[in-house]
């Protein structure tokens, strides 16, 4: 059971959530369905630390992956880097269950990103499909679906990163590093986006962004900033670390730059609305990976750290 080997203050409250949504029924995760929809939606999480933070690197990085796990089983990765070194990252084709153990980073980071994927476009198999995604100076997680992908690199003269990459996702990356991460380029991308993403020419920022029709909220420790699809996940972090955050949605439009553990700056532009969603869009994609994955985070986090 969750509770014999959870620390006093943790809880693995998601494994204990109902898996069905009142409007549509018990809920599945895409591989279970053998369906792709419009409506599928990935995890995306994160951190920017001051360098003396006290917090575990590896265990921030497994709470934010163990809360957002029930949003996709199809891939699973995660990115980091300290100051002025290149970022390293490692993804697979499988759930979060499966990565969660093997997830390690150095005590001097200062950035991660973290990622499961419920995929719309660009198989899994093609392992370049999968988050982060590498395009030149950028490395990035996103949630949610570019439509016109395709327009964009064209547009712009961008060539794929790799010749068999197909996913919708890697026009904002290779966007942003045309750009520079111009915040007035988000305002191209069409369909629905929070994302986030380091840029190696720039080894103190991390950038968040929330477009239109996905879900992004912070959290603010002392010397800590989090990122995460859901509020849930930011509070599985603070039951992991024993920490207490600071909570906000962050607002449509908005791109953030995290430093060193703060908000160094906002920015705003306009996303586009022409896209219609018309799916509602349940919460829980895998809710076995969810559950698997905070019974194993109890077990880490009631070690010593």
């Amino acid at each position: 059971m969750i509770r014999s080997i959870q620390r006093p203050g943790f809880r693995a409250t998601h494994a204990n959530r109902s898996l069905t949504n009142p409007d549509r029924g018990p809920v599945v995760s895409r591989v279970e369905q053998g369906e792709v929809t419009d409506s599928d939606m990935c995890g995306i999480a994160g951190f920017s630390l001051d360098g003396d933070s006290t917090i575990d690197r590896t265990l921030a990085a497994q709470a934010l992956l163990a809360g957002i796990a029930e949003r996709g089983a199809d891939a699973a990765g995660y990115a980091y880097r300290s100051p002025a070194t290149m970022v390293s990252l490692h993804k697979q084709r499988t759930g979060a269950s499966e990565l969660l153990d093997a997830v390690s980073l150095p005590s001097a980071t200062t950035q991660a990103l973290v990622h499961v994927r419920d995929f719309t476009k660009g198989h899994p198999t093609i392992l370049a499909n999968n988050h982060p995604i590498r395009h030149g100076s950028i490395v990035g997680i996103h949630n949610g679906i570019v439509v016109n992908d395709e327009e964009i690199l064209l547009r712009h003269g961008l060539a794929r990163a790799e010749p068999e990459m197909t996913v919708d996702s890697e026009a904002i990356f290779a966007l942003m590093h045309a750009l520079h991460s111009d915040h007035r380029g988000l305002e191209e991308l069409a369909g629905t986006m929070a994302a986030a993403w380091i840029d190696e020419r720039d080894d103190r920022t991390l950038y968040v962004a929330r477009g239109v029709g996905r879900p992004l909220w912070l959290g603010r420790g002392r010397r800590e900033v989090f990122f995460a699809s859901t509020r849930e996940a930011l509070e599985v972090v603070e039951r992991a670390l024993r920490l207490s955050l600071r909570k906000i949605e962050l607002a449509e439009g908005r791109l953030i730059h995290l430093a060193g553990g703060t908000v160094a700056t906002e920015q705003r532009f306009r996303p586009d609305r022409s896209y219609r969603d018309e799916s509602r869009l349940p919460t829980v994609r895998a809710p076995h990976e969810g559950a698997s994955c905070l019974a194993r985070l109890a077990a880490l986090a009631a070690q010593p750290f």
